[in-house]
């Protein structure tokens, strides 16, 4: 069989499911999939996905580091950009750039410092 990639999730480290909730969910506007504990007081993993982007969150500390940043290219980032302009989010008024390799970019930075770089061919 020929090998072949299906999917890539980026995994982001969390400290807070509440401010990831706030910023993902009610924000950017993805769904909650999923979320799992090994018991209630454990960290917490979860699953967030929007537009056929998958993102997996966890407050596992040896999952990854805080700090990561996920390109995605996509279409339709000006309208996605006016979306969620017109969210009352007060930590983040991203803008839309254009950049040296004929796209348009935003960059969204979370609570942990993940950063996600919606990029747009022109």
């Amino acid at each position: 069989m020929t090998f072949s990639v299906q999917q890539t999730i980026p995994t982001f480290r969390i400290f807070s499911l509440d401010k990831a909730k706030e910023f993902y969910v009610d924000f950017l506007g993805f769904q909650l999939d999923w979320e799992h504990r090994f018991e209630d007081v454990a960290p917490v993993y979860l699953q967030v996905s929007r537009a056929g982007l998958v993102l997996h969150l966890t407050e596992h500390h040896g999952d990854c580091c805080p700090g990561s940043t996920a390109f995605v290219r996509v279409s339709g980032l000006r309208d996605y950009h006016a979306e969620i302009s017109t969210k009352d989010y007060g930590y983040l008024r991203p803008g839309v750039q254009a950049t040296f390799h004929d796209s348009i970019q935003m960059e969204v930075t979370d609570p942990f410092g993940n950063r996600i770089r919606f990029d747009e061919m022109t």
